[in-house]
């Protein structure tokens, strides 16, 4: 049933992940606006409203004020300043989040042509989970995955056998 033709291994994950913990009856609030992979899940029958763009380490109130059933937060926790007043504004009692691990060959992503598009945090697994759970969340399956690419070069190499992503699904404690 899964595509072939995904952008990218991340999306195949992600949605795999998705459906192995989410009904398609459950309404889900993604953050961040609509992109590519808001299509995908929506393509795969789920009822997906976003955030709108604004900054949610000032601004909550779409989080707070949502009436859904689960929450997901895909590669958004990075960009953020202050991840746990996020994490903590949830409503849901359902979480699908991902975040891209710390890669030690590597320094953190940040775009020369957009000072929004910077990564103030590349978490390493322990530290995800230990701030979800102080946000008051509790983790029931987590999934790494690597993100290989066709260049050549040691770090390239490398990307074959690290894993790159992290996907957990958690609830409300």
């Amino acid at each position: 049933m899964y595509e072939t033709n995904y952008p990218n291994k991340r999306f195949k994950h992600t949605i795999q992940f998705l459906e192995k913990h989410i009904s398609h009856s459950e309404k889900i609030l993604d953050l961040g606006v609509v992109n590519p992979f808001t299509k995908i899940m929506q393509k795969h029958g789920y009822d997906v409203i976003n955030t709108k763009g604004e900054d949610l380490d000032i601004n909550t109130s779409t989080i707070e004020n949502s009436n859904v059933d689960v929450t997901t937060a895909f590669e958004i926790f990075e960009h953020l300043l202050s991840p746990f007043t996020v994490l903590q504004s949830i409503k849901t009692s359902k979480l699908v989040a991902s975040v891209p691990l710390n890669l030690w060959f590597s320094s953190a992503y940040r775009s020369k042509t957009d000072m929004l598009d910077r990564h103030y945090h590349e978490f390493e697994d322990w530290q995800f989970d230990w701030l979800l759970e102080k946000a008051g969340w509790k983790i029931l399956d987590r999934e790494k995955w690597t993100n290989p690419t066709k260049k050549i070069g040691i770090r390239p190499m490398l990307r074959w056998f690290t894993p790159r992503y992290y996907i957990v699904y958690a609830e409300r404690i």
